[in-house]
């Protein structure tokens, strides 16, 4: 089955004055739909039209080499953006708690200390990319990636992760990345950061 644009789980403007509205209308309904589409594009026809995109991102190696660059980048796209809508939220913002909170003080020392690692490989991506808290053999890591890459096709779970894309922010924040990362930490949904650790720990 194709991959389809799933709707934002709250309103365009639910995450001000953090994220604006306009940002959200064309980050969504632009950017996330054209990855999409794309991506149902390069594989029609093929073995892969009907995999679940974790799947195909897991696989890349085995993809055929015409289309692999092209799924790569926006399958990557579609699954990096669900995942970031969803890990999102209006009553975001605070800290963990429960043991996704004593995996973080066993991992970083404490949340500032995480939140540090974060925003430190934010800002330290050149150019487009990502900044994700993973669990990597059991264990939490900090890592960023460049374009529309996951830390899933290395085999490692990503349970958060903030857009630096300057399309994420740039109405808004215009070049200021740093502002914007604080402010993207008032909206971060960790009940669902937590779940998704519990799932994969």
């Amino acid at each position: 089955m194709a991959y389809e644009l799933p709707d934002l789980p709250y309103a365009y403007d639910a995450l001000e004055p953090h994220i604006d509205a306009e940002t959200m209308r064309f980050h969504h309904d632009k950017h996330h739909a054209t990855y999409v589409s794309r991506a149902n594009e390069a594989l029609e026809g093929t073995q892969w039209a009907d995999t679940p995109v974790e799947e195909v991102l897991k696989s890349l190696d085995s993809l055929p080499e015409g289309i692999r660059t092209v799924v790569r980048n926006n399958a990557g796209g579609h699954y990096n953006h669900a995942l970031f809508w969803t890990s999102m939220s209006p009553n975001g913002g605070g800290a963990p708690t429960g043991d996704l909170a004593a995996a973080i003080d066993s991992a970083f020392g404490s949340f500032d200390e995480l939140k540090g690692a974060i925003r430190a490989r934010g800002l330290g991506q050149f150019g487009s990319g990502w900044s994700w808290l993973v669990l990597d053999g059991g264990k939490l890591a900090v890592e960023s990636s460049p374009n529309q890459d996951n830390p899933i096709s290395q085999g490692k779970v990503p349970l958060l992760g903030v857009d630096v894309w300057e399309h994420a922010y740039y109405l808004k924040y215009q070049n200021l990345r740093p502002a914007y990362i604080e402010a993207w930490f008032n909206v971060v949904d960790w009940d669902v950061v937590a779940q998704r650790f519990a799932a994969a720990a």
